[in-house]
């Protein structure tokens, strides 16, 4: 990634300077991201939000993705966010597509993006401008693995992913039924390939990851977990699988099988919030081990009660413009 001092004028790039808000799940990335572009906003530089979330695409899937509520968005656009059903397919790629879009069409207004989400590859993708357009891609292929999927779960996948392309197992994440699904569906139509090479962003870009102490970050996930049951998730799942399979990739979202199990009787209220709890502490875990991969992603400490972090994260800002 270009640092800040040593990028182009991003007018004459095509895209919108871009700042990049990464981190685990439940470390404040909404809220510093609706804060930060009230502040662009203020000094007169347009900015908007692009959710780089893979779950959040999905309509409906609302409470149990933490997608921010039109109240909570304080009428700052938002992209990435409903853009296809749970049992339509959306890629790394279209995500890529969806978001240069937006910075494009932002960049004509002399604005600034803000990328911001806890999907790490959905963030590298289009930071570091990984082609996904040379990706291959074949919905028949992909339907057959999706098939095995709703068949047999995502262990055989796996299996079957280090069996086939052990260097493509390796860079994936053997436990999410998607990125097994997508791998497979690359394995099965170039073999063990790499990935492609990063392309590059062509405009200005600041990296930020929040962080928090974990017994911190421990009390804010069972917080959100019980916020999100009182908020209504049960009945948020009972609707989408009265709708939709719920052996869909979208449903590995976490919350709504804690739910189901509590409508069918398996779980207790309760433990279906301690599990959803559980499952997202070690979700945050795997997102911390991604996230200190990416070096260029500026440390700042998300358990901030002075408004410091914000104060600098925008001064920063301003240096893209």
């Amino acid at each position: 990634m270009r640092s800040v001092a040593g990028s182009p004028d991003a007018r004459s790039a095509g895209l919108a300077p871009l700042i990049v808000l990464g981190g685990p799940t439940a470390t404040g990335k909404t809220g510093l991201s609706i804060a930060l572009a009230e502040g662009l906003i203020a000094r007169g530089i347009p900015a908007e939000i692009i959710s780089a979330d893979s779950r959040q695409v999905y309509r409906g899937l609302d409470i149990g993705t933490a997608k921010a509520t039109l109240g909570e968005r304080h009428g700052i656009v938002h992209h990435g966010l409903d853009l296809v059903e749970p049992d339509q397919p959306y890629s790394v790629a279209d995500f890529r597509s969806h978001a240069l879009a937006a910075l494009s069409a932002l960049q004509a207004r002399g604005g600034i993006g803000i990328l911001v989400g806890g999907t790490g590859f959905w963030l590298r993708a289009v930071m570091r401008g990984i082609d996904t357009d040379a990706l291959p891609s074949d919905a028949g292929v992909r339907a057959a693995v999706e098939a095995d999927l709703a068949r047999a779960g995502v262990t055989p996948l796996a299996a079957r992913l280090r069996d086939l392309a052990p260097r493509l197992a390796a860079g994936t994440d053997l436990r999410n039924p998607r990125r097994v699904v997508r791998a497979l569906e690359i394995a099965t139509l170039q073999g063990d390939a790499q990935l492609p090479a990063p392309v590059g962003y062509p405009a200005p870009v600041l990296g930020l990851q929040l962080v928090l102490e974990h017994s911190e970050h421990h009390r804010r996930i069972d917080a959100r977990a019980r916020a999100q049951f009182t908020a209504g998730l049960v009945e948020e799942a009972r609707c989408l699988r009265e709708r939709f399979d719920p052996a869909l990739p979208a449903f590995s979202a976490i919350g709504y099988r804690e739910s189901w199990a509590h409508l069918d009787g398996d779980l207790t209220l309760g433990q279906a919030v301690a599990l959803d709890a559980a499952r997202n502490e070690a979700f945050a875990r795997r997102q911390r081990t991604w996230f200190r991969a990416e070096p260029d992603l500026q440390v700042m400490d998300a358990d901030d009660t002075t408004g410091a972090t914000l104060g600098s994260a925008l001064q920063m800002a301003l240096r893209l413009v």
